[in-house]
């Protein structure tokens, strides 16, 4: 079944090769790095450790990580590899000291090469990475695998279990797994990993910290996008979001005419045609990258690396790619800074994270801009309810957190054996 799924992977390559070029002609981050994608680049000093993280959410989590391991051990040599270019740029921001580039396509002889010129003694793969050519060649190769933060849907598990020699061999001879719930390692089980290399060990994410400075700083953008104003965040949006957060927006301003939205596409390089959407519903704009204030209805976030900083300077946040069917992006940040969590229905990204936050009544679900705007009014004109939901967020990443000590452990273990 393996060698049916790679023909498959050789017979699409000049689809995916074309779907790169295309994309990167509005965005050259597609073609830089082109041939890290088939496993090439600098040989490396090797014993060290590889970590992959698909996209931005999973970077958070590898920088988590990766900062303890190194607290550790200052000298460990750590490869990162990403599948996309903001989660690549992100993690070169976020970890000047440690090599970043893409990923290898799941292919043999891609996989092969960057493992021999990296030649790690571990590879660790963040929540929900499940190559069957990258979990066979490294344990060809003697390299142990660990999967941090794992989870798989019940969905993912029907569809492996239709296939079993696909996975099955890998994940019961070198994969070790620290599962987000009970449930993910259940799934885990069934689809071969043995008992004695499961462990229930929660979501790192829960583990994260932010810099000390990081309330001066949102009250330094607070004075000067929106002194004396209300002011909430619409984050890593979406197409199919935007026009629903604007006709809320637009509803809020007849309630509260000073207020200001801050909008933040997941994705910088759609910035033109987010602008050209707002100024279709005729709301007044301005650019971060642009602007050292706004006078404006919507301050448009075009810049990378400020979505935190905005959220600790908000009254209510909003947590996108959940009014469509991404799945949802990272309900944690705004609960860090104690603000309200507004967000959509798809939340299959983080279902654990989802679940913890409702059971708490520390997020809000909306279903369009009417629920949205109704949501924004109440807690705009409701100090006391912000302060309640906000500090009932902060309480659910207390309650969470210690993962990452838990996952340090396996993966001193799994590196003694």
């Amino acid at each position: 079944m393996r060698r049916l799924y790679t023909l498959l992977l050789y017979l699409a390559l000049p689809w995916v090769t074309l779907v790169v070029l295309l994309r990167g002609l509005r965005d050259r981050e597609y073609w830089r790095g082109w041939s890290e994608r088939f496993g090439a680049g600098p040989a490396r000093g090797g014993g060290g450790v590889w970590v992959h993280a698909v996209s931005v959410g999973e970077v958070q989590a590898a920088v988590i990580l990766i900062e303890a391991l190194r607290s550790r051990d200052s000298a460990l040599d750590v490869a990162l590899t990403c599948a996309t270019p903001t989660g690549r740029t992100r993690a070169a921001t976020l970890l000047p000291g440690v090599a970043v580039s893409y990923a290898p396509y799941d292919l043999p002889g891609s996989v092969r090469r960057f493992l021999k010129r990296s030649r790690p003694r571990m590879l660790i793969v963040l929540e929900t990475e499940l190559w069957p050519n990258l979990l066979f060649e490294a344990w060809r190769a003697g390299v142990p695998t660990v999967i941090a933060s794992a989870r798989v849907s019940e969905r993912s598990t029907a569809r492996y279990q239709r296939f079993p020699s696909l996975l099955h061999d890998a994940l019961a001879a070198n994969v070790w797994v620290g599962a987000q719930s009970s449930a993910d390692a259940q799934r885990f089980a069934v689809l071969g990993v043995p008992p004695a290399r499961r462990r229930v060990l929660g979501n790192i994410k829960f583990d994260r910290t932010f810099a000390a400075d990081l309330p001066q700083r949102g009250l330094g953008l607070r004075a000067r996008y929106a002194s004396g104003r209300p002011v909430w965040v619409a984050g890593s949006t979406h197409p199919g979001e935007e026009q629903p957060i604007l006709l809320a927006h637009r509803q809020l301003l007849q309630q509260l005419p000073q207020a200001l939205l801050v909008l933040a596409p997941r994705h910088p390089q759609r910035s033109d045609e987010v602008a050209d959407g707002i100024a279709a519903l005729g709301l007044s704009f301005e650019r971060r990258s642009l602007s050292a204030a706004a006078s404006t209805a919507v301050l448009l976030l075009d810049t990378l690396g400020e979505l935190m900083d905005f959220y600790a300077a908000c009254d209510v946040a909003f947590v996108g790619g959940s009014l469509v069917p991404i799945g949802g992006h990272n309900l944690l940040e705004p609960a860090a800074a104690g603000v309200p969590v507004l967000t959509g229905p798809h939340q299959f990204n983080s279902p654990q994270i989802a679940r913890a936050m409702t059971d708490a009544h520390a997020v809000t679900i909306v279903h369009g801009a009417a629920e949205l705007a109704g949501a924004l009014i109440r807690l705009l004109q409701d100090p006391a309810a912000r302060t309640a939901q906000g500090m009932a967020a902060r309480a659910v990443i207390d309650a969470n957190r210690g993962a990452l000590a838990r996952m340090l452990e396996l993966i001193e273990q799994v590196g003694a054996v």
